[in-house]
């Protein structure tokens, strides 16, 4: 077996930065048979806690390695910059960048979709399908772990759970406009932009400022790849994360005017197999681009996206 995970080695190698805007934190360790792995946050620029605030996550999905490599080379890419860019430093005073890598990395380890315990991540949360039909098995269930999709014990957050939802509510509940970016692969032929809700066809309560933040990527981006739509018109689910830290934002945050969007990008890794059909026969071929050239294009066009809503976020009055 493998001494280490090398997205693991990626992200501890970002710790090293001494940088005094950025912070690090151990939030909970994974152990798998005779190995131990950390789940690393990090926080980048104010420590205000009302001020606007960008999430970046990766690594939910074990199998879906990309997603947490956008995500660690933006970061590597940030910290290179804030050692001469004079305004991003100054930018970063006043809003912030906060972020988990890698959520999952016992699954990623493994080669596994799931966590060690089998669980899916992103069907584990204590929230229900409502108003619409579920999808057989992908929906979620509580059948086996053995099966795909499995949503764990009723009632139970597993530990990768537990982490990412107490980061969030940590560092982006108190901020006055928050927008978190999940990153995932493994589905369709197009990069969609998913916003919520997973869970039901009901009209999201924030869907004015999707609205408008649609708008303004499509005013900025015009030639962007990216299909924005509610997740539930994809595939609906049950135990969806950002389904239930949407609203419990929603409870805790009554009667003030903090906003928090999450959004899901999708990548649509079918293309990368549809261009190289050997992929398949890789445990991790259908959700990550192999060819070099595809992978830096990858990198390259959500980078792009990542600016641009740091962007948004330093400047909310535009869509809140």
């Amino acid at each position: 077996m493998k001494k280490d995970l090398h997205e693991l080695k990626l992200t501890r190698e970002l710790t090293d930065n001494s940088d005094e805007l950025v912070s690090w934190f151990e939030l909970e360790r994974i152990k798998v048979k005779e190995h131990s792995f950390p789940i690393l946050g990090f926080c980048i620029g104010s420590q205000e806690k009302s001020a606007p605030t960008l999430g970046l996550f990766g690594g939910v999905h074990g199998l879906e390695k990309v997603g947490s490599h956008v995500v660690i080379t933006y970061l590597s890419s940030l910290f290179s910059q804030l050692k001469w860019d004079k305004q991003l430093r100054k930018t970063l005073e006043t809003c912030r960048i906060v972020s988990i890598p890698v959520i999952n990395p016992g699954g990623m380890f493994l080669n596994w979709r799931s966590n060690p315990q089998g669980v899916d991540l992103m069907r584990n949360a204590p929230i229900e399908c409502e108003n619409i039909k579920p999808t057989f098995l992908v929906s979620g269930h509580r059948l086996s772990k053995h099966i795909p999709w499995y949503r764990g014990e009723e009632g139970t957050m597993e530990l990768e759970s537990q982490a990412l939802s107490e980061f969030v509510k940590k560092y982006m509940f108190e901020s006055s406009a928050s927008i978190s970016l999940d990153f995932h692969s493994g589905f369709g032929l197009q990069d969609r932009l998913w916003y919520p809700y997973a869970k039901t066809s009901v009209d999201f309560p924030r869907v004015k400022e999707v609205q408008r933040l649609n708008h303004i990527l499509d005013q900025t981006m015009p030639h962007h790849v990216y299909k924005v739509e509610p997740q539930y018109a994809s595939y609906t689910i049950s135990g969806d994360m950002w389904d239930y830290l949407f609203d419990e934002h929603q409870r805790i945050n009554q009667g003030n005017n903090n906003v928090f969007i999450p959004w899901t990008l999708e990548m649509g890794s079918w293309i990368w197999v549809k261009k190289n059909p050997l992929q398949l026969f890789s445990a991790t071929g259908m959700f990550n681009p192999v060819k070099s050239h595809r992978y830096d294009r990858t990198m390259r066009r959500h980078l792009l996206l990542i600016d641009f809503f740091l962007r948004v976020i330093r400047n909310k009055e535009s869509w809140t």
